[in-house]
């Protein structure tokens, strides 16, 4: 197995700033990927579900990977998506990505074509078998119609490409077993998706998380990350209750199942760091909306500011 060592900690799935006609927003990508590196992030993590995607085009996917590469420039590692139902189409992602100097990258399963767990790692292994980089297998069961069962994930972690999991299934029961299956094989990694259960899953013995707030305060995200390492129990506990606030706050919009997405891309563009413009299917608010959530950003921004500079 290529060395896993380099993969921990906090990476930020980057959103995809985008331009009106869905071009990649060049400018706005530079910036951001400052702003996370300055903020202390482990890693950077492109084209996820919070990066769109499956709603954006091959030529602003292509264009983002070199882009994110070039500005990063190896300072940290780059983990590149490559998930899609085409396998052509996800190796030439991966080609991409190799010659930019990405470090990895990650793979949802297919999710159109209806499969069952014997198909699905007969697809996981031809992928790792034919990428040129370490794989990172991505569970996404309430996108993808599957699950990656435990025992599947135990088959391909064999393969000596195959690195780890990031797990954004939101079930705790499920990353307890995948924490207790390959505790004794910790060069395989284990990383959480959701947020709001950042801290429980870094007790179970996760290696890190791949958290969406950590577009706007990577701080808040790292210095959690940090109270772990340390044992700081209570610095922990208030981190992450901010890092619920947050979620409440700016996440929860009950008139959307798009509301996560909608509600990051607003914030960001508040603090300029986008122009908070998304691929169809899915659209910006409305500017009402955005005057209400922001009255919520405010909110949290502060508190983020209080918690992250104490008196």
């Amino acid at each position: 197995m290529k060395s896993s060592a380099s993969y921990f900690g906090i990476i930020p799935p980057l959103i995809t700033p985008l331009n009106p006609d869905w071009s990649l927003d060049g400018i706005h990508t530079e910036k951001l990927i400052e702003h996370l590196v300055q903020g202390g992030v482990h890693g950077i993590f492109i084209l996820g579900t919070t990066g769109e995607f499956a709603s954006i085009s091959q030529d602003v996917k292509s264009d983002l990977i070199r882009l994110t590469c070039k500005k990063v420039n190896r300072r940290i590692p780059v983990l590149v998506g490559i998930t899609g139902c085409s396998m052509v189409e996800s190796l030439d992602l991966a080609s991409i990505a190799k010659d930019s100097g990405a470090a990895a990258l990650v793979a949802a399963p297919p999710f159109y074509m209806n499969i069952g767990q014997e198909e699905l790692q007969a697809y996981y292994l031809q992928l790792a078998d034919s990428v040129n980089l370490p794989l990172m297998l991505y569970n996404m069961p309430s996108h993808t119609k599957i699950s990656i069962a435990i025992e599947t994930v135990e088959v391909l972690a064999s393969h000596p490409n195959i690195i780890g999991i990031k797990d954004s299934s939101g079930d705790l029961g499920n990353f307890q077993e995948l924490c207790k299956k390959f505790e004794d094989m910790p060069e395989f990694r284990i990383f959480v998706g959701p947020e709001e259960i950042l801290a429980s899953t870094l007790k179970m013995g996760g290696h890190g998380g791949v958290t969406g707030g950590a577009n706007l305060f990577p701080k808040l995200y790292v210095q959690a990350f940090e109270a772990f390492q340390q044992g700081d129990e209570s610095r922990l506990g208030q981190l992450q209750e901010t890092i619920l606030f947050l979620s409440e706050k700016l996440y929860q919009n009950a008139s959307y199942k798009s509301s996560y997405l909608k509600g990051l891309k607003a914030a960001m563009s508040f603090e300029g760091l986008c122009k908070g413009i998304l691929a169809p299917p899915l659209t910006a608010y409305s500017e009402e909306e955005k005057a209400l959530l922001k009255e919520n950003f405010l909110e949290v921004k502060n508190r983020v500011s209080r918690v992250l500079n104490p008196s």
